[in-house]
């Protein structure tokens, strides 16, 4: 199908009579697919954290890099669909890339009910998750070029605003497909989950330099039921826990086929002693639990997007056009890093201004049920990841489609600059409040409110950077929606570098709050940039918004046109 050629967003008249139907069809068709873009590249965040309960036995490092590696991809690929939009057009790069997320959706929900499958091969399927990170490069350039700058904050604000809630959606939906054989027996049989909750009261642990010394049975129910067997010096070389008319072992009802594979789970429950050893072999520490044991259908959580994506796919092929842009090929994509009109300073600000705002969105939300599951996991009544994870992507989701157009008004630089102030207090008080060092789970909720404060914030401030970075180069289309693409790619690193950088801080300080501190610090910086540059009065290139005024509105006509012709290598 040929591209559309002389398209002119800003003529009132066009834009009225033709451009206006087709841009938003565009913006619907290209959100629907985003939305499912977002929640396949998710799905590792969401499954990990189940994965300890139904057998697997990653360390909680390796679940954390789990988590992250969609972010490396995505990253990576982003850098390269920045290009594609200006070169292949709308229709051809959507389609495909919405039709390829199958895979590894496919593979994921096969992998997950083989308990024998190595880290490594999750590590891969992950990786390939984060191609439905990595297309927001390509969605995001194409609603630049169709929609004229007047409407951009808010079509862009409204697209990633709600291609964001599929961050919410996986999240939301995990717990509860998981549940149930919502796909029936066609893409697998049920995995044993085991829920295990700390008996209080129960036993009297002594322990010296972190080795348990003695085990003694502190209410009168469990007497006889725990057995501990020591050695010829008197240390306690192991504890077992025996049947008797009031404690009986859990022990899971499990039916299989004649090949082995589980086909029916009856829900259990019982007690069941919990032994942790040091890598010596000691014991160092013992506690009793009451254990529920029930199926659960992990790989639903994969196999549910797949209709959705090839209901996406068709959309597209049947209702996306292509536009004929004036670029320079691939090479000219790269201009961006030229020194032709400052370019290469701005695309340095706007890249590290949108990585503190969608990449920390897109960092802790893929974090979140992990720090919750690492933070606040320990203590008796822990609360459940998956029951809160879903709020914060749904939040910063929620304010993008609502902030779009207010930005449109007022400019995208002034929403980011107190947005980022915004972040840098919510990092504060994490930190400051002891919320990220709990001594009990009743700090929980403190932590909770702290989080989706920054979740707010980022949101907002990925709001602004919508309508600010084409205003900023406002010489060229085609450099602006290609700067979406180029910022896009680094932010989505986010998951990588968040997850990565936590589990880091924790292997090396045991505490996450050094990751915190540097995430502050960086806001800081973001900030300055953003002030100097864009917000300041007489700044470089200032957004006020459609009421006050850009600085290309203030640029005369001349000049406007002696950047055009620099922008495109002729003769100034």
């Amino acid at each position: 199908m040929a591209r559309i050629q002389n398209w002119k967003p800003e003529d009132p008249d066009f834009w009225r009579e033709q451009g206006s139907a087709l841009a938003w069809r565009t913006c619907g068709v290209t959100t629907f697919s985003l939305i499912f873009s977002f929640a396949t590249w998710f799905v590792m965040s969401a499954v990990v954290v189940r994965m300890p309960a139904i057998g697997f036995k990653f360390t909680t490092s390796e679940l954390f890099w789990l988590a992250a590696i969609p972010g490396l991809a995505s990253g990576i690929l982003r850098l390269i669909h920045s290009n594609f939009i200006p070169l292949l057009g709308t229709r051809a790069v959507i389609s495909v890339a919405t039709v390829l997320k199958i895979i590894p959706m496919v593979w994921l929900g096969y992998a997950i009910q083989d308990l024998s499958t190595p880290w490594a091969t999750f590590m891969i399927i992950g990786f390939l998750c984060g191609m439905g990170g990595g297309d927001f490069s390509s969605f995001m350039p194409s609603t630049s070029i169709f929609f004229p700058k007047r409407l951009q904050g808010t079509a862009m604000g409204i697209q990633a605003g709600l291609g964001n809630f599929g961050v919410s959606i996986v999240q939301f939906v995990a717990p509860w497909i998981i549940g149930f054989a919502a796909l029936g027996t066609v893409v697998g049989g049920p995995q044993v989950f085991t829920k295990a909750d700390p008996i209080k009261g129960a036993l009297a642990v002594t322990k010296e330099a972190g080795i348990v010394r003695d085990v003694q049975v502190a209410n009168a129910e469990y007497a006889g039921a725990i057995e501990v067997v020591r050695g010829e010096d008197g240390r306690i070389k192991d504890v077992i826990l025996k049947a008797t008319d009031t404690v009986k072992p859990i022990k899971a009802a499990v039916k299989k086929d004649e090949s082995g594979r589980i086909t029916e789970v009856a829900t259990s429950k019982g007690v069941a002693l919990d032994v942790k050893r040091n890598p010596a072999g000691e014991i160092s520490d013992v506690a009793l639990r009451n254990v529920v044991k029930k199926g659960m259908w992990l790989q639903n959580a994969a196999f549910i997007w797949v209709p959705f994506l090839l209901l996406a796919f068709v959309l597209s092929v049947i209702f996306l056009r292509s536009l004929q842009l004036p670029t320079r090929g691939f090479m000219g994509q790269f201009e961006i890093l030229s020194s032709r009109n400052r370019a290469r300073t701005h695309t340095w600000n706007c890249t590290m201004t949108y990585i503190c705002s969608f990449g920390s969105f897109s960092g802790f939300s893929a974090a979140f049920p992990m720090l919750i599951k690492t933070l606040y996991g320990g203590f008796d009544g822990a609360p459940d990841p998956l029951a809160y994870a879903f709020i914060g992507p749904l939040l910063g989701g929620l304010v993008r489609v609502a902030t779009g157009g207010f930005f449109d008004k007022i400019g995208g630089s002034k929403g980011m600059q107190w947005t980022t102030i915004g972040q840098i207090a919510g990092v504060v008080y994490l930190v400051a409040g002891g919320y990220l060092t709990p001594s009990s789970v009743e700090q929980f909720s403190g932590f909770l409110y702290g989080m989706l404060w920054i979740f707010l914030m980022s949101g907002i401030n990925n709001a602004a950077t919508f309508r600010q970075y084409p205003i900023v180069f406002a010489y060229s289309p085609a450099k602006g929606a290609q700067m979406l693409g180029w910022t896009g790619a680094w932010a989505a690193f986010g998951p990588f570098v968040w997850n990565a950088l936590i589990a880091t801080s924790i292997d090396k300080t045991g505490a996450v709050n050094a990751f915190f501190i540097g995430c502050a610090v960086f806001y800081v910086y973001s900030l300055a940039i953003n002030w100097w540059y864009y917000t300041r009065q007489g700044a470089e290139r200032y957004d006020y918004g459609n009421a006050g005024g850009t600085w290309w509105d203030a640029l005369p006509e001349a000049e406007k046109e002696r950047m055009k012709r620099v922008d495109l290598g002729q003769p100034a």
